[in-house]
């Protein structure tokens, strides 16, 4: 109906705000991320538990150490994976994984002859340790407690560790495997004297003393990939810390 005059009515529209409910808040975004992180967590257990033996060794030795796991060439954190390759190679497959793994066991039968054959070596015999692990060819000269492979206190090679050093650097230099050299020491502090030079200094100079050896004996440098020093952070025999076995130069041949 007009009003009196011909003026249109006045029309008003009244709204009703209407309040926000809970449902469009952000909560349930968290409780659903993290119920999918739990659900990623069990599926990822899961297929570990159903994997063989070997994948598990080589899961566990990545989280033991991983940079003894750094990626060379076709080399994964898995046995026989890639990961992170340039020359676009394929992954090893069972056959290739036994056959690097002969390789090693023939490489390590011809070091110990070599070895054999020096003549200084058989009262140092107990000493060295060659191993075939997960992660590689493990080769370690162990100190005794009254006959050590460096002067005491330094990096100075002694002649008989130099002989050795040098056998074992011609042998690596015919492998095509990467190479890393470690140094260990015992807990005896190295100087109460010297608070800058201790036993992280002390192994680290002794490995780089260990590897120039190795590459002047006819292991290539670019075989060398890593170089070390561990103090007594990985004690052979964490029971005794000063035990003189402690002390060592521990050379790995990668599996690769």
């Amino acid at each position: 109906m007009s009003k009196p005059g011909g003026q249109p009515p006045v029309i008003i529209v009244k709204k009703k705000g209407h309040g926000r409910h809970g449902r469009h808040g952000g909560a349930w975004k968290v409780a659903y991320a993290d119920f999918v992180t739990a659900m990623m967590a069990f599926f990822l257990v899961m297929w570990i538990v159903a994997q063989s033996e070997e994948v598990k060794a080589g899961v566990a030795g990545y989280f033991r150490d991983p940079a003894a796991m750094v990626t060379q060439g076709g080399r994964g954190v898995l046995p026989g994976a890639e990961r992170g390759t340039t020359g676009g190679g394929a992954p090893m497959g069972v056959s290739d994984i036994e056959a690097a793994k002969n390789a090693l066991e023939a490489a390590a039968e011809q070091i110990r002859e070599a070895l054999a054959a020096l003549p200084e070596f058989e009262h140092l015999r107990d000493q060295v340790e060659i191993t075939l692990t997960e992660e590689g060819l493990r080769i370690e000269l162990r100190e005794a407690p009254d006959d050590g492979f460096f002067d005491s206190g330094s990096a100075t090679v002694k002649p008989p560790a130099v002989a050795m050093l040098q056998v074992i650097g011609k042998q690596l230099g015919a492998l095509p495997n990467q190479v890393a050299v470690e140094g260990h020491t015992d807990s005896r502090p190295y100087s109460a004297n010297s608070p800058v030079y201790t036993n992280w200094e002390l192994s680290a100079d002794r490995a780089n003393a260990a590897r120039r050896i190795l590459e002047s004996s006819g292991t290539q440098k670019r075989q060398i990939d890593a170089v070390r020093g561990f103090a007594d952070m990985r004690l052979r025999n964490p029971n005794d810390p000063l035990d003189a076995g402690n002390r060592r130069i521990s050379i790995v041949v990668r599996r690769g």
